[in-house]
């Protein structure tokens, strides 16, 4: 049998202290809630393999557990445990989520057959690789998708890539994964060849649940691996949460496999807080004027930042645009969009290396005024004011092919050599990768 986690939920007090004392007896990690709420909190933070589940508690009940649970950490199993016959609570409490559906009074026998069927591969132990190895290695991130709206493969688009938004860092001991879009299956067939039979522990961060930013999470190879450790962080969207939307392009209509399917251990959370860590690394994050729920991250790394910004639009012509329709004061308009522009400044400032999103030429930008991406002098300048020492220009509209992606970057250098700066710009391009310099104490 396993021995890992446990969470026993249970409002009986004595019961579930006389499940938790067998589990403790074969050595598991055992945790308890006396309420469906309080399960649910333990249950998002701590990842248990397994959960036992009475079906009437306070608070939230068992069915709304399974509900809540199931859609957002989809490997862990949950085994209902419950005094009542019924064929109903039994097809309801399967229809929720859960994995089995016992009647108490239950043995230790019984449960340790069903826990054996439902998780049949043991963890090895030291199989994940460990925060030492990958904190050897310099922070870095390696590009695997660049293109916006839709994946454009062919021979236009062969040196800068056609596959849209993913972007992988490697930094003090963790792998950071934006978005997933298409990019994402090649980063996962990599680290799959890189790590071999190892776990594969990573954290993925999702800006927004526009299509090209998630519609590679059901080609993730690591993913289909059941020893594998995936954790998915996001904001909620703006009409169903993460975990919902998530799912939903998996569901039997357009998808052979659903989320829940998945053999990895994957959890979903939503985000709550604009500042938080993963590991070592601390991360802000900054809502994006992009239609929908948008929001793009920083990461702080031993080594320099590195901002992640790829779909956003500058506020002042979408403002006085709609100040001219409307009828708004201009000048209200104006001042609220350059405050808006201020808190950007601030978000990006200093930063080392900026991928922004610099969809449009200026020309395509005045037809696409309310899209929600930037235009090349935009965000040149933007990052130029926050003082950010090397730009990649991202998100490439699926129109441009390489030669337009090359005029662009010319363009935008040009722009920084009249500025008086040294700043770098480059085209974001599939397969690079970029090493962050530590910083020398200064003497």
């Amino acid at each position: 049998m396993v021995k890992s986690s446990v969470l026993i939920i249970e409002d009986d007090d004595d019961s579930r202290r006389a499940i938790a004392n067998l589990f403790a007896r074969a050595e598991w990690k055992v945790l308890e809630a006396a309420d469906g709420d309080s399960g649910i909190e333990l249950a998002i933070r701590n990842r248990p393999e397994v959960i036992l589940c009475d079906l009437l508690m306070p608070k939230s009940n068992g069915f709304q557990v399974c509900r809540t649970i199931r859609e957002q950490l989809q490997p862990t199993k949950i085994i209902v445990v419950s005094g009542r016959d019924y064929a109903v609570d039994r097809a309801s409490a399967l229809e929720a989520g859960a994995d089995e559906y016992l009647l108490k009074p239950i043995t230790w026998e019984v449960l340790c057959d069903v826990i054996d069927r439902l998780l049949p591969i043991p963890r090895r132990p030291g199989a994940t690789k460990s925060s030492e190895q990958l904190g050897s290695v310099p922070p870095r991130l390696k590009l695997w998708g660049v293109r916006g709206s839709l994946p454009v493969p062919g021979p236009g688009t062969v040196r800068y890539g056609g596959n849209t938004s993913c972007v992988e860092v490697r930094a003090d001991g963790e792998i950071i994964v934006l978005d997933a879009g298409t990019g994402i299956r090649g980063l996962g067939l990599a680290l799959e060849k890189e790590l071999g039979p190892e776990t594969i522990k990573l954290t993925l961060l999702i800006t927004h649940t526009h299509w090209d930013h998630i519609q590679g999470l059901p080609f993730f190879p690591p993913a289909y691996n059941p020893k594998n450790l995936i954790r998915i962080l996001g904001y909620e969207g703006a009409r169903a949460g993460l975990g919902t939307i998530l799912a939903g392009q998996m569901e039997t209509p357009f998808f052979p496999v659903r989320l829940r399917e998945l053999p990895s251990h994957l959890a979903i959370e939503e985000l709550k807080e604009m500042e938080f860590h993963i590991g070592k690394v601390k991360v802000q994050a900054k809502f994006a004027n992009h239609p929908g729920i948008c929001a793009g991250y920083r990461l702080f790394t031993s080594a320099g930042s590195i901002a992640y910004m790829p779909d956003t639009e500058p506020y002042e012509a979408l403002k006085l645009q709609l100040a001219r329709k409307d009828g708004i004061d201009v000048d209200e308009a104006r001042n609220f969009a350059g405050a808006e522009r201020d808190k950007m400044v601030e978000f990006l400032r200093d930063c080392d290396v900026a991928v922004l999103d610099a969809q449009y030429t200026d020309e395509e930008y005045e037809r696409h005024v309310g899209w929600g991406h930037s235009s090349l002098s935009s965000v040149v300048q933007l990052a130029l004011d926050a003082n950010v020492k090397r730009v990649l220009l991202f998100h490439h509209d699926p129109s441009h092919d390489d030669d337009m992606i090359d005029q662009m970057i010319e363009q935008a250098r040009s722009l920084v050599s009249k500025s008086g700066k040294a700043m770098v710009i480059e085209g974001a391009r599939e397969g690079v990768e970029i090493l962050l310099e530590a910083k020398l104490p200064a003497r």
